[in-house]
């Protein structure tokens, strides 16, 4: 078996053995189209049998936003999957070893995931760093609560036009909010795609302020069913971002007001999104809690000195790392001020715990607490959970917007 990065020449192949390992026997166009433009040849890892691609794992060039505001950068693993004839070989964890030591090669402190199947990336240090939620929308059961009047407009633009004002909203929304990943030239367009297929073309909804001012957009798909003549037309709202409380208001309002739509479909929402204060019956949302995010620190030392803490204090933690030795030993971090350091240390550890464990904690949707009552860390030292849980509160839970 060789493993090695592909060669652009290779792009097709690599498509092709993804396509299989997915369970298709051929890749989509739209989706090998909008692919291509962000697969970048030399982070794309293939195994070869015979000279045949039968594994293949990705990465794509990330900068994230971590606790405090930063844009960390970041590897962001995507198009992971292996031939079923070719499962069980060890294959994955080869391909897994080979992204994470160029992400350290490059600088790039953290590694991400979006798991196709969430009980594989706990062994290779990945932990479930940020959930979202997912409606399914009672139309018929929707009622608005007191001071959720729509105000300003919403326009239906076309694509090209839409993105340049998405990008900037975008922006603005995703400042201080963990977990949200830059959308660069090259990921922007694929984020908000085109499509041929009937039911997936998206429209693309921006809504203006009184002043005129572009503050929310919607991209949502239309599947058409008309039984017997009558519309039962179902929405799915692939992408909304608002970034204040009128134009949250506003462009819900005007997505379950199209006409001849019976059912509405929200993926990707934020824990604290405001549509739930928003509604006077929240059940009408039927939100159902998905997980989302995984992470792994690729340098442990660098990742936790990047974000922000909440409050002074000091706590070494043991960590077991068996992917990346490096990540392996007691770390000393040391916050001043809302700063960290953190280095190697032989002092005796506080806290006691996996690299995966790190993971989940690090943009502040689990606590130390709740690791510590699930028994995935061990405090050592009394207080220590306390302590450490007051330096890495965030005030706003993770929100990874964008898939990729």
């Amino acid at each position: 078996m060789e493993f090695r990065t592909i060669t652009p020449e290779e792009v097709d192949g690599f498509f092709a053995a993804l396509s299989i390992a997915f369970a298709d026997t051929r890749p989509d166009p739209d989706e090998v189209r909008n692919d291509r433009q962000v697969i970048e040849p030399d982070r794309s890892f293939a195994a070869f049998d015979d000279g045949r691609i039968v594994g293949c794992a990705s990465v794509i060039s990330q900068r994230m936003v971590v606790p405090g505001g930063a844009l960390v950068p970041t590897a962001g693993i995507t198009m992971v999957g292996v031939l079923p004839t070719h499962r069980r070989r060890g294959i994955l964890r080869q391909l897994m070893d080979r992204m994470l030591e160029q992400a350290n090669d490059r600088g790039e402190p953290l590694a991400t995931l979006f798991a196709s199947q969430a009980s594989i990336y706990g062994r290779f240090g990945f932990g479930h760093a940020a959930q979202h939620l997912t409606y399914d929308i009672a139309l018929e059961r929707v009622s608005w609560a007191a001071g959720t009047e729509p105000t300003g407009r919403v326009r239906l633009v076309p694509r090209d036009e839409a993105l340049p004002l998405i990008r900037k909203i975008y922006d603005a929304a995703i400042v201080g909010r963990p977990g949200a990943v830059e959308l660069d030239d090259r990921w922007l367009p694929v984020s908000f795609w085109e499509s041929s297929k009937e039911d997936e073309r998206p429209f693309y909804a921006v809504h203006e302020d009184d002043e005129g001012v572009p503050d929310a957009f919607a991209m949502y798909t239309i599947k058409h069913e008309w039984p017997r003549g009558l519309p039962n037309l179902e929405m799915k709202v692939r992408r909304i971002v608002t970034t204040t409380p009128a134009s949250t208001a506003s462009m819900w309002r005007f997505l379950f007001d199209v006409d001849l739509v019976a059912r509405v479909r929200a993926e990707v929402r934020p824990l604290d999104d405001p549509l739930l204060l928003q509604v006077d019956e929240p059940r009408a949302l039927r939100p159902e809690l998905d997980d989302g995010l995984f992470l792994r620190p690729v340098d442990i030392t660098t990742a936790l000195a990047a974000r922000a803490y909440a409050a002074d204090g000091r706590v070494v933690l043991a960590v077991t790392d068996a992917t990346l030795g490096r990540n392996d030993g007691a770390f000393e971090l040391v916050a001043d001020a809302g700063a960290a350091t953190c280095r190697q240390t032989t002092s005796e550890p506080d806290i006691v715990g996996s690299i995966q464990a790190i993971g989940c904690m690090y943009l502040g949707a689990v606590t130390w607490a709740s690791l510590a009552a699930a028994g995935r860390v061990e405090e050592r030292t009394p207080g220590a959970i306390e302590r450490a849980d007051a330096m890495c509160r965030t005030d706003r839970p993770p929100w990874p917007a964008v898939y990729f």
